[in-house]
């Protein structure tokens, strides 16, 4: 029985994570002193997200994978990811500055860690402060200049620094050396990876008393030492009623949608699952050609709503100014 799926949200406490995402949600544990991640679309294994309405409510994103495999998420997306959701999809809330960081590729990534590499895209949401993120290095680097500028705090000289406003979109390949700055608050859409190697941590403290680890030998068997990237911070205005294309890459495309009055879908010529994040307001979503009485689901900021691929025909109704962003792979 597919229909679209809305998922409860996973919340994260985080050294650096703030205030400001955790008011989207009503359940926030009590011990939380800041929340910095909510993962709204996730099969990371000790971390799925589980489905809040309809029949299926309870079932993991990895349950219903087990159960409609192609149907879920288009034929040749299981053909090459078989049981394991590609994407996963989280809001980011950072009040102080993230370490500095470098994720791998698939390559690296399945060889040493049993998982996919991740390749991601952050589009920026209002943000308190000067928000800003680091992206790229400016200059050729060698390993010997890493390690003297970790060792006298020198490193962010380094890096490209990028003030972002909401809508900007930045993409980040894997290898690419990058952080984000405090005050600044994302949609973060990536590969269904939860593997960092931390270069820089500022010397912070983390919860146990000891500064937090570093895995430095690991970022730099897989980090780009160029300045010469595809990695890319350019801002993004919405099309009302129309569809803006912020990004298509193997890994996945991702639009922004900015209803104010009711528009149509067809997704007949996709074979991939559509996922929505909704990044302002609120709307309903229906399947047209769904026949459950679960055909329609709500969707309000800071939640994710997943298309099966064997629905087409979708129908958004915003309830007032919405913003969606709309994610699925194209292979």
């Amino acid at each position: 029985m597919l229909y679209p799926f809305r998922f409860t949200p996973q919340l994260f406490h985080k050294i650096w994570g703030g205030h400001t995402i955790e008011k989207w949600y009503e359940h926030v544990p009590a011990d939380y002193e800041n929340v910095g991640e909510a993962w709204v679309m996730s099969d990371v294994e000790k971390y799925p997200t589980e489905v809040s309405n309809g029949a299926h409510a309870g079932d993991s994103l990895q349950d219903l994978l087990e159960v409609y495999m192609d149907e879920l998420v288009g034929e040749k997306v299981y053909e090459v990811f078989g049981n394991h959701f590609p994407l996963l999809l989280k809001f980011i809330d950072a009040t102080d500055d993230l370490s500095i960081q470098v994720h791998p590729d698939d390559e690296y990534a399945l060889e040493h860690e049993k998982s996919l590499g991740k390749t991601e895209m952050w589009y920026v949401l209002p943000s308190k402060g000067e928000a800003a993120i680091y992206l790229g290095w400016k200059q050729q680097m060698n390993v010997s200049l890493i390690h003297a500028a970790i060792q006298d705090g020198s490193l962010a000289d380094y890096l490209r620094e990028y003030k972002v406003h909401e809508g900007d979109v930045a993409y980040i390949p894997s290898g690419t050396v990058h952080a984000m700055r405090k005050d600044t608050i994302v949609a973060e859409i990536q590969e269904n990876s939860d593997i960092t190697y931390r270069l820089y941590d500022y010397n912070r403290i983390g919860n146990d008393g000891k500064k937090r680890p570093l895995k430095l030998d690991k970022a730099l068997k897989v980090m780009d030492f160029s300045s010469k990237t595809d990695a890319s911070c350019m801002p993004t205005a919405p099309r009302i009623d129309g569809v803006v294309n912020l990004k298509q890459c193997p890994y996945f495309t991702a639009n922004l949608l900015s209803p104010t009055k009711p528009i149509q879908r067809d997704y007949a010529p996709l074979d991939s699952f559509v996922a929505y994040m909704c990044v302002e307001g609120a709307a309903t979503v229906t399947a047209l050609d769904c026949e459950t009485e679960d055909k329609t689901v709500a969707i309000k900021k800071g939640e994710a709503v997943l298309i099966p691929a064997s629905l087409n025909d979708i129908r958004i109704d915003p309830q007032g100014h919405c913003k969606l962003l709309e994610i699925y792979i194209e292979l």
